[in-house]
């Protein structure tokens, strides 16, 4: 595969995920994360760990979107969504929708996009390319 191309198809996915991801935290911003704290004291964790929701969702997808460290911050929202998958939607991962789509999508699509990005890496078109 040309180069060109494959690196092209990388910076894609990684704005795709960080932007994405991206807005999810900066709706936990101005709105607060008391619903998360809440999640985890009732799965016996210290409730402190909401603030990681931070790192995961507007510290990480930045990295991603700038290709700095990419990889790390790629790790960092897989992590993310295994928190959210766990905590909020443990329930929905066997369950389909009305129209035979998994209930997860949009997570998992989160989880696997960042997985993939963090195993193949950001391309040249990135600060560096960790």
């Amino acid at each position: 595969m040309d180069n060109t191309l494959d690196d092209s198809g990388k910076l894609i996915l990684r704005l795709a995920l960080g932007i994405l991801i991206l807005m999810h935290g900066v709706a936990k911003i101005t709105g607060d994360i008391s619903g998360i704290e809440g999640m985890l004291t009732n799965a016996g964790l210290p409730a402190i760990l909401a603030y990681g929701v931070y790192v995961g969702e507007i510290l990480a997808p930045i990295l991603v979107i700038l290709g700095l460290y990419a990889r790390i911050g790629a790790v960092l929202i897989a992590i993310n969504m295994v928190f959210a998958i766990g905590l909020a939607h443990a329930d929905e991962v066997f369950q389909l929708t009305g129209t035979g789509g998994w209930a997860l999508e949009l997570q998992g699509m989160f989880l696997f996009a960042a997985i993939a990005l963090a195993l193949t890496g950001p391309g040249r078109l990135a600060i560096n390319r960790m």
